[in-house]
């Protein structure tokens, strides 16, 4: 037979193992919001769609790793819990297979995003922690969240903070002052919810007691 008469498989019809790309993956303890203490699996995924001027995350890709070699990464850990964090874990395309294996393992799924995309795989997530910025107001999407933490950069957030109450129906709402030069500026977050009713103060409490 003329083997060049046998149909050959286009590279779209042979399945791909999704690949992430990442910052890290750690064990740790949750440091802010509702769930502090609790430990985690931490899951950052590089890459953001915003440009905060305080951000101190390093989003740059450090490695990048398959499914299967993410799932096994994070099944190292003894938590049951894992954060999906960023950078901005939403622009991950391949996220729901991820969700999905996690979720067949036993895993309790947090996510931690800034709310610019409401991306339907959050639904099958167990939390999510939504922080929008109020120096970008005008990207936010997400209509429903479990906490809101809006961080204080400025005395004026407060008036974004009772804008976003309006936007985002949660249970929790808080505060986080804002880290600047290894310092954390808690009068402007007291100054904050000084004009603000139910709203709490959430620190990075690893960061104060000095664990990642």
């Amino acid at each position: 037979m003329n083997s060049s008469a046998i149909p050959q498989p286009h590279d779209s019809a042979i399945p791909q193992s999704p690949s992430y790309d990442l910052v890290e993956v750690f064990e740790s303890l949750q440091g802010e919001g509702r769930n502090t203490g609790r430990p985690c699996v931490f899951v950052r995924f590089a890459g953001c769609n915003l440009s905060c001027p305080w951000c101190d995350t390093d989003v740059k890709r450090r490695f990048s790793a398959s499914l299967d070699d993410l799932v096994a990464e994070i099944g190292q850990y003894r938590p049951k819990s894992v954060v999906l964090t960023g950078g901005e874990p939403t622009l991950v395309d391949a996220m729901p297979e991820l969700v999905a294996a996690l979720k067949r393992r036993g895993y309790w799924i947090a996510v931690e995003t800034n709310g610019t995309r409401d991306a339907e795989w959050l639904q099958f997530t167990d939390y999510v922690a939504c922080s929008p910025k109020a120096e970008f107001p005008e990207s936010l999407a997400l209509a429903r969240a479990d906490e809101v933490r809006v961080v204080a950069s400025s005395e004026h957030v407060a008036q974004f903070c009772r804008w976003v109450r309006g936007r985002i129906a949660a249970t929790d709402y808080y505060v986080s002052p804002c880290e600047r030069d290894g310092e954390m500026d808690f009068a402007t977050a007291k100054a904050v919810m000084s004009e603000l009713d139910g709203w709490s103060l959430s620190v990075q409490l690893h960061k104060l007691l000095g664990f990642r």
